[in-house]
């Protein structure tokens, strides 16, 4: 049985993930922002996710899912609304390899969440393709970091996935059909879809992984699809 830290458990992907790894037989420490996780804190919080980290004791391997969701133009994002996409998807991402860097002496597996819209131009993504490129920048530089320590950090990049988070983008259904026909595959993805991921990523079995970036969207940040009739 190892032991998980799960940051932003409350998401949708967290939510499947912690589900995973109970089934899995493991051990897992949840924090969210509301009440309801077993530790409540701000993700963005250095010092919140530092003290986290500490308090959860022996750890096997940490991920952060917190994140957000902006499209919008550049020319129509206001400061504080760039500034809430990084902190809840890069901040949050930086936060969480520092407290692992401090506290994880053992070694173990960081995981990390960047989007297909950091690997694909999508059109009013500017935001938080900029925060997700980050995250995916943070994940190699921390893999050469920590390597020697034993730590792996590793991220996954999610397609457009069903959640709450992203109901209003496929409400209706010629927007659904939209946001499937940009997915090779055909489909959106499901919170399960990701979470196998990570799962995979956090295991201690896989410990000759480090520094990818592994894609779990259907084929949209790297495959341009036939056009379907």
């Amino acid at each position: 049985m190892a032991r998980f830290l799960l940051i932003a458990a409350s998401s949708a992907i967290g939510s499947a993930t912690r589900d995973l790894l109970h089934a899995g037989g493991h051990d897992v420490v949840t924090t969210s922002r509301s009440p309801g996780a077993d530790l409540v804190l701000d993700a963005s919080d250095f010092d919140a996710v530092d003290a986290a980290v500490a308090q959860a004791g022996e750890l096997d391997g940490v991920a952060c899912f917190a994140g957000s969701m902006l499209l919008k133009p550049a020319h129509l994002t206001s400061r504080a609304q760039f500034d809430g996409v990084v902190s809840a998807s890069l901040q949050t991402a930086f936060a969480t390899v520092r407290a692992a860097g401090r506290h994880m002496r053992r070694g173990g597996s960081v995981v990390l969440v960047s989007s297909a819209a950091a690997m694909a131009g999508l059109s009013n993504h500017e935001a938080i393709a900029a925060a997700k490129a980050g995250v995916m920048g943070l994940t190699l530089s921390a893999a050469a970091t920590y390597a020697s320590s034993g730590l792996r950090v590793n991220a996954v990049a999610p397609g457009l996935t069903q959640t709450p988070l992203t109901a209003s983008l496929t409400e209706t259904e010629g927007s659904r059909r939209v946001s499937e026909a940009m997915h090779a595959l055909g489909r959106l993805g499901e919170p399960e879809d990701v979470a196998r991921a990570a799962v995979f990523l956090l295991d201690p079995a896989n410990s000759w992984i480090t520094g990818q970036v592994l894609g779990v969207d259907g084929g949209l940040g790297s495959v341009r699809p036939k056009i379907r009739g």
